[in-house]
């Protein structure tokens, strides 16, 4: 059983890894005047279009509310990538020598890390879609008056103006997701052996 559970921590500290190579996260843009949704993905150190030139036309669109332009890169895109790297090493160094409840301290901190990745995607969307140009061509107001605000869900869907504004994780985040699982499994698999063993 503890052979196991290395093999499933060994395959957590890895799996991660897949985020250099899928996207982590997708906004999608609907509206009746684009027959095909703009969209556009979130790597671990990138933003690429979702079809050609969607994020030339997304910059376009929210240049006339005032919105920001989505820039070419960002400080988090020379972070989260280190950040990978560096817990994908510490999840092999415990699955090759820690006892079994160094895969739990892993566990937890990578669901610190990725909470902590998610808040400040959050804060990034909230400056995005709050933070607008007074001169901006265009202006929309809440009925209380107040200026309106153009953030995408953080998950999920919204509707904003005559847009329908989708925000999913990708194979990216469920691998990243799945990593995490399957050191929480490995852990939970040898305690239940010791109780097995304590209790026989």
């Amino acid at each position: 059983m503890k052979k196991k559970a290395k093999i499933l921590m060994f395959a957590g500290a890895l799996l991660p890894l897949l985020l250099f190579v899928f996207p982590l996260w997708k906004i999608t843009l609907e509206a009746p005047q684009y027959p095909t949704p703009l969209g556009m993905f979130i790597h671990i150190n990138d933003f690429t279009d979702a079809n050609p030139h969607d994020i030339k036309n997304i910059n376009l669109m929210n240049h006339y509310v005032g919105m920001k332009y989505i820039p070419e890169a960002i400080p988090e895109f020379k972070i989260f990538p280190a950040g990978i790297l560096i817990t994908t090493i510490i999840g092999l160094l415990i699955a090759w020598k820690a006892n079994h409840k160094w895969y739990l301290y892993w566990f937890i901190l990578m669901v610190i890390l990725s909470s902590a990745g998610l808040y400040d995607f959050y804060l990034w969307e909230h400056d995005y879609g709050h933070d607008l140009d007074p001169k901006a061509i265009m202006k929309f107001t809440n009925p209380d008056g107040s200026v309106m605000g153009f953030q995408p869900p953080l998950f999920g869907t919204k509707d904003i103006l005559n847009f329908k504004a989708h925000s999913y994780p990708q194979l990216g985040a469920y691998s990243l997701g799945l990593g995490m699982g399957l050191s929480l499994f490995g852990y939970l698999l040898v305690r239940k052996e010791n109780k097995k063993l304590k209790t026989a």
